[in-house]
């Protein structure tokens, strides 16, 4: 029996130490990669990215295409940026698009306005750059956060939509879920988290990035979308004010998830929240919105167990109220990031999905 467990422990020995090989192999391939492609990154960013003043910010955003041709503008999800169409954004121009995707606030490459701005700012800063550009109508999209910045301007500036893509949110209230016999079980959860959770400043560049990705799902991924996520890791990465690294600096304050008490306010008590952008967020009600939708729109619902947001139902409801309108593509055993798993897919749906409502050819 004894010289069982010392088998045992000597095989489980053995194992670490080979994972803690492999480990410091990897980080030596990924901070050669992390490296190697920040010239690629900061020529790919000359090309097509710009900045433009709006009434609020000095806002980034990136520009592909043909301007003669039907804009697409694109609204990325939370803590992301516009590179995160990235991998899909040549098939995206090759439909006789021109795209363009923005960086709201404390995101990528834009910065915080000492203003208390909410998504319905990022709303005006959109119709900003499209009269700039002399742009009367748009195909609005938008990820996660980015599709309820989405739903934002469709409810104010509804002439200037030609249609709507949301991928998982803008079509749902985030908080539909919410029950009142659950809010003392979901305030100690979130106290629980908050006590727990850690700041996290790194000493590089590098080893932000290489926190990213051990823990943002990005570890295993290899070729264009490792490169995407590399491209999209450089425009969250930032020097604080100490001088360290952070991930999207200040942009937990600005959502409200930077605490406790305010993240909660956000949810439960919105007009007590410090945070417009954050509170704003959870106040938007889609069914509100879009009670009279006369606009196409295309909603991408991933469903299974590691799906954030369970909009399922409420996106068949939303579907069966306003047919033959909404185009409702469920992606079965998909995350939150549909377009990260399943790129050639979302491209196929769009295109079908503006093609059938004649909006490229």
């Amino acid at each position: 029996m004894k010289r069982n467990i010392i088998l045992l422990v000597s095989f489980i020995v053995s194992l670490l130490a080979k994972a803690q090989i492999n480990a410091s192999a990897d980080s030596i391939i990924q901070r050669n990669l992390f490296q190697s492609l920040k010239p690629e990154f900061e020529k790919y960013e000359k090309q097509h990215g710009n900045y433009i003043q709006t009434d609020n910010v000095k806002m980034h955003y990136l520009e592909w295409g043909d301007k003669k041709n039907p804009t697409l503008v694109w609204i990325p999800g939370t803590y992301s940026n516009g590179y995160e169409l990235y991998e899909m954004i040549d098939q995206l121009v090759k439909m006789n698009l021109h795209v363009i995707a923005i960086d709201y606030y404390g995101h990528g490459f834009t910065p915080i306005s000492q203003k208390n701005l909410s998504i319905y700012h990022v709303a005006d800063d959109v119709k900003f750059l499209l009269d700039k550009l002399k742009i009367k109508k748009a195909i609005i999209g938008g990820w996660s956060r980015g599709g309820t910045i989405s739903s934002a301007f469709y409810n104010v500036y509804p002439e200037m939509v030609q249609a709507l893509i949301l991928e998982d949110g803008g079509s749902v209230a985030w908080d539909f879920q919410t029950k009142a016999a659950n809010i003392e079980k979901d305030i100690a959860e979130t106290k629980q988290y908050y006590s727990n959770k850690k700041t996290l400043v790194f000493d590089n560049e590098f080893d932000a990035y290489w926190w990213m990705y051990n823990n943002w799902g990005i570890k295993g991924k290899q070729s264009e979308k490792l490169k995407k996520e590399i491209f999209t890791s450089y425009a969250r990465i930032k020097k604080n004010a100490n001088g360290k690294y952070e991930v999207n600096p200040g942009a937990e304050e600005l959502t409200g998830e930077n605490s406790a008490e305010e993240n909660m306010a956000i949810i439960y008590t919105p007009f007590t929240s410090k945070t417009a952008f954050g509170a704003s967020t959870h106040q938007l009600n889609p069914k509100i919105i879009y009670r009279n939708l006369n606009k196409p729109m295309l909603i991408f619902d991933p469903v299974s167990k590691n799906d954030w947001f369970d909009f399922k139902e409420e996106n068949d409801k939303l579907t069966n109220e306003h047919q033959p309108f909404i185009v409702h593509k469920v992606y079965e055993n998909t995350w939150h990031g549909v377009k990260d798993e399943r790129p050639n897919e979302v491209v196929k749906d769009i295109k079908a999905f503006l093609v059938n409502n004649k909006l490229i050819p």
